[in-house]
């Protein structure tokens, strides 16, 4: 099996941003002068290639990451263009969990927004390098210089500008390109000022300035520039290089999507400061038994390593998991491990993505990002390996959901069905729960937010068919534990013949918040036999699907499995199941549990005669006001807010500002609920289930 493309060639890049930004139209764009497809689609018309669903392209924004390959110069870019909405929070997780390098896009009028912030956080969690594009600029009201300030008093990051726009607004009408020392000009209309006027200045200017700024911060530069030598397009190239992929700065571009302004100059910027393979350090991964570190190389020689960040349900091939190979080349057919669940699947056909489109590809190598067919019983976040050569790779990590309805069929004969496809659903996004509440018979559902909500409820009737009635949302509120405790479970059943022996003794401690389950084996002395260790990990994960004050699921808690017995015959994974479960209950109880609500984080804009009575209005909802930022007629307010505050919030903006006030909202942390209300909402529950 020979490459397609050498490992340095190869970008893996993600597109994203806040809402609206133009992340689609910018992609779009992209696929466009890179020929992969011929004509540009729209946002607006519900053409655009990546925006594939049919709720896509009637709400004009992007639900589900979608994937596609193109070639720029002589190298390959695979893209995944990502959710805005804050409601899709998980596509943008999974997404940059195996991107090698992003392009966050910013509104130039808007500058950075709060989903801007949040989903920078996620690309810092997983050191991802990034290039900024400050797109829009022919829009009235579109400040290059305010929103270069934005990301680096917000983002706290170096924003080191290598282009500048000629004009604004209608006559944004040129780019200036420091590193290149040239000036792009667009087609303006004939009465526009000349493009050269002042510009030959402004280029001499600032292209010293952005030498000055490399100098302080690449050795190689500031020897040359110490020397009084002349620096060349290659050489600040190679240093904007060296920053970018150490995260020591973002460069900034700019331009406008929807004119194809900058496009090009974007691609540029794509496969000259974005990392390949080659230069991400080597994945870290663990051996499955021994729990010894492992590194791969980003190698062709090396075992077939992989990581499953997405799982979707194709109406008529069924299930296919889409793949980033780490390491190693593998056929398509081949035999391979998921060391997750140690199980042994067989990659079925593999495919290489256009959006909703498949190029059937007959293996597949490092550094690629490919789709399968055949696979079984592998979901999202879990490893496939060289089946002699396992390792385990750090799985994807979502955050819980915040909001909660209860769902039945319109007609009771297609209660099956709607079973079936709400494990689908579940089955493909992470941040969709579903839970059986066996007091109440209901099923509820757990999403990110009303529009998360609302677009699955839609799936159901356009994907399954179904029709469904749903309740009211609630705020998915969760509990967890403030203190370590220990604590023992003992399932014994002997009654003549073979019986049921399972003893455990278990450490139960709080996690950090946002950690999930985490369990640790200490079994030194064997005491419990390794084969039992799954069934005893199990146990303890599902006593935490409902909580002790109020029913509500439990998060954030390490186990540690430290001692017990065993009986050479009695013993078996039932009876260390139960037995793990039997402690987990018994510790919970005992480690002092809390109830956690969801805080968002809100971003509000207002004119200046607004301010008092909005954040009047805000202190009434228990929020915290963290800054306010203010500008000649408007202000911006950032603070964060309980989501159990929030309902009917924007109802009451538009009253309290006449319409005139926008806002924003993204999922921030959980935090204890204050002690009075935990009371309310326990007694409500019911208390202990």
């Amino acid at each position: 099996m020979s490459r397609t493309f050498p490992l340095e060639k190869i970008r893996n890049i993600g597109i994203i941003a806040h809402i609206d930004a133009g992340k689609t139209t910018a992609t779009e764009m992209i696929l466009h002068h890179t020929r992969r497809t011929y004509k540009v689609g729209s946002v607006d018309e519900g053409t655009a290639v990546m925006d594939w669903m049919e709720q896509e392209r009637e709400r004009g924004i992007t639900i589900t990451s979608a994937a596609t390959t193109c070639h720029w110069r002589e190298y390959c870019i695979n893209i995944i263009d990502t959710p805005g909405h804050v409601d899709f929070t998980a596509e943008v997780e999974r997404s940059l969990r195996v991107l090698d390098g992003g392009v966050v896009i910013f509104d130039g009028v808007a500058g950075v927004e709060a989903q801007s912030e949040a989903v920078w956080r996620q690309a810092d969690k997983y050191g991802v390098a990034r290039i900024c594009f400050i797109n829009k600029m022919d829009r009235i009201g579109a400040d290059f210089h305010h929103t270069v300030t934005m990301i680096n008093e917000r983002l706290r990051i170096k924003a080191l500008p290598i282009q500048l726009p000629i004009g604004s607004e209608k006559l944004f009408r040129g780019i200036i390109d420091l590193v290149e020392n040239k000036v792009v000009s667009f087609p303006v209309d004939s009465n526009s000022a000349s493009i050269e006027e002042g510009s030959e200045t402004l280029l001499a200017k600032h292209r010293q300035a952005l030498i000055e700024d490399l100098a302080e911060l690449d050795e190689q530069i500031m020897m040359l520039y110490l020397n009084g030598q002349d620096v060349s397009a290659s050489q600040i190239k190679a240093a904007i290089r060296r920053l970018t992929l150490s995260n020591c700065i973002v460069p900034v571009l700019c331009g406008s999507a929807l004119r194809d302004r900058g496009i090009q100059l974007l691609l540029d910027a794509i496969v000259d400061y974005l990392p390949s393979p080659l230069d991400i350090p080597p994945i870290s991964a663990t051996n499955p038994k021994s729990r010894e570190e492992i590194l791969r190389l980003a190698s062709d020689d090396e075992p077939f390593s992989a990581l499953a960040f997405k799982t979707v349900f194709d109406p008529f091939m069924g299930r296919l998991v889409y793949l980033r190979v780490y390491s190693g080349m593998v056929k398509a057919g081949a035999q391979v491990l998921n060391s997750s669940i140690d199980k042994k699947e067989r990659l079925g056909k593999l495919y290489v993505m256009h959006a909703n489109r498949r190029e059937e590809i007959d293996h597949t190598e490092t550094g690629s990002i490919v789709a399968s067919l055949g696979l079984k019983t592998t979901s999202t976040g879990d490893t496939l390996c060289e089946p002699t050569r396992p390792v385990l790779l750090e799985a994807i990590r979502f955050v819980e959901p915040v909001l909660s309805m209860a769902v039945e069929p319109k007609t009771k004969v297609d209660q099956d069905k709607l079973d079936d496809s709400l494990a689908k659903l579940a089955m493909e996004d992470p941040t969709f729960k579903v839970y059986y509440d066996k007091e109440t018979g209901q099923t509820l559902i757990s999403g990110m937010g009303e529009l998360h909500l609302e677009v699955l409820m839609e799936r159901i009737f356009r994907e399954y068919g179904i029709r469904v009635n749903a309740g009211k949302p609630q705020v998915a509120y969760k509990e967890t534990i403030t203190l370590p405790v220990e604590s023992e479970g003992r399932f014994i059943r002997q009654s003549g013949g073979k019986g049921q022996y399972g003893h455990v003794w278990l450490r139960i401690e709080p996690g950090e918040r946002g950690s999930g389950f985490e369990f640790r084996d200490q079994i030194r002395s064997g005491a419990i036999p390794k084969g039992f260790t799954p069934s005893v990990e199990a146990g303890a994960k599902s006593a935490l699907q409902s909580g002790e004050l109020a029913g509500y699921p439990v998060i954030d808690v390490k186990v540690t499995l430290y001692d017990g017995s065993f009986h050479e015959v009695d013993s078996s994974d039932v009876a260390f199941r139960m037995a793990a479960f039997m402690a987990m209950r018994d510790g919970i109880g005992k480690a002092k549990p809390v109830i956690l609500e969801p805080i968002m984080e809100v971003e509000i804009t207002t004119p200046n005669q607004f301010l008092g009575d909005i954040i009047g209005d805000l202190n009434s909802r228990r929020a915290h006001v963290e800054g306010i930022e203010s500008h000649t007629e408007f202000s911006t307010i950032r603070g964060v807010v309980p989501l159990a505050e929030i309902f009917g919030f924007a109802g009451d903006l538009r009253s309290l500002s006449q319409g005139r006030a926008t806002h924003t909202m993204c999922f921030h942390r959980y935090e204890q609920l204050p002690q009075d209300l935990a009371k309310q909402i326990a007694t409500r529950m019911g208390g202990s289930r």
